[in-house]
């Protein structure tokens, strides 16, 4: 089997790729940028999803498309959004057809499901996204339904929040804090529950689902999870360099994490400050079912293995390439610095 993963040069396209060469499948990556730990014997296609007709060449040959290019909330681009996340898999979708690839994995997201009425989350809870991502992202699902019904094979993949070794972005933020002892803070006493899923995990699920003969969708998340001062606090404990847990009033920060993300002064994006202090978890027994997929990390798992990561390879991620993709690389801390001060 042959399969080109768009966005193979992203955090979890390039861990996808690692997956698929070990299920021992021949391999494309297809990306605006070419990585320097691209495997051996991977080919490279430099193109942009916005391109349909330079999409239609780079197809030619391939049995699955694992499609995961997107502009992700850190980006705070709406018109990126829209037209990567939008258009560039609607351009996807009409390339596969019009040179006859019947076979697409869609990594979606949990954010079309914006803050839910109640937990757990099922493959039929109503999508309601309250922010740009979430709704440019819930578009390329529809988007992926109407090819659907003209022939093409369409597996939606809605994964919780990812974490696993090399996981950055937000996260380096806070494993940088913790490891230099530093207090985290949580919204409303952090007794949300918050369910994670490993990127090792969620590219398993990835890759049973490309085996199906229908299309469908499913949540994916672990199956060992509870509230988020939980993670963290295990996390701080494993760590032991002094960082503790405390609390913050839910509201007032809320909106103080818009208020600076609007301004550019915070990388958070709104999802971020939207989800923080929220309880959401999936139901994953549809993919349990279906897919036979089994999660093997827990939330503390994930925490423990992502933090030992990032301490190991730390002066190369402070002093290294700044030009990866937002979940490989670090962030400015920005306005986030205060909650240092308030701690």
């Amino acid at each position: 089997m042959k399969a080109l993963v768009t966005g193979g040069s992203g955090y979890f396209g390039s861990l996808l790729i690692n997956k698929l060469i070990e299920n021992g499948w021949e391999v494309g990556s297809l990306d605006i940028n070419k990585v320097t730990d691209l495997p051996k014997h991977v080919s490279f296609h430099e193109q942009d999803i916005r391109g349909v007709n330079g999409l239609k060449k780079c197809l030619v040959g391939y049995d699955v498309v694992f499609h995961n290019v997107a502009q992700v909330p850190l980006a705070k681009d709406r018109k990126l959004f829209w037209n990567v996340n939008v258009e560039g898999t609607r351009n996807l979708c009409k390339a596969a057809i019009e040179i006859g690839l019947k076979n697409i994995v869609y990594t979606s997201s949990s954010a079309v499901f914006g803050v839910p009425e109640k937990n757990p989350v099922t493959e039929k809870t109503i999508p309601n996204p309250r922010e740009a991502y979430g709704r440019a992202k819930l578009e390329g699902e529809r988007i992926c339904a109407e090819y659907a019904k003209q022939g093409l094979n369409i597996t939606i993949i809605r994964p919780r929040t990812i974490l696993g070794h090399g996981r950055l972005g937000i996260f380096q933020i806070l494993f940088e804090w913790i490891s230099k002892g530093i207090n985290i803070p949580v919204l409303g006493g952090g007794q949300n529950i918050y369910q994670f899923v490993h990127a090792s995990d969620l590219a398993n699920a990835t890759v049973k689902a490309s085996r199906l003969s229908k299309s469908g969708t499913y949540n994916i998340g672990t199956s060992i999870y509870g509230s988020m001062r939980e993670s963290l606090e295990a996390l701080c404990e494993h760590a032991k360099t002094g960082s503790r847990i405390y609390s913050l009033p839910m509201k007032p920060i809320q909106m103080l994490m818009n208020i600076t993300s609007v301004l550019g002064l915070s990388p958070l994006g709104p999802y971020h400050s939207l989800m923080y202090g929220r309880s959401m978890y999936f139901d994953i027994s549809k993919a349990q079912n279906e897919l036979g997929f089994y999660p093997t990390y827990s939330n503390i798992d994930m925490f423990i293995e992502s933090y030992d990561w990032y301490i190991r390879n730390r002066d190369i991620i402070l002093h290294g390439n700044k030009d990866m993709s937002h979940h490989r690389s670090r962030l400015n801390e920005g306005v986030l610095k205060i909650f240092k001060w308030v701690s």
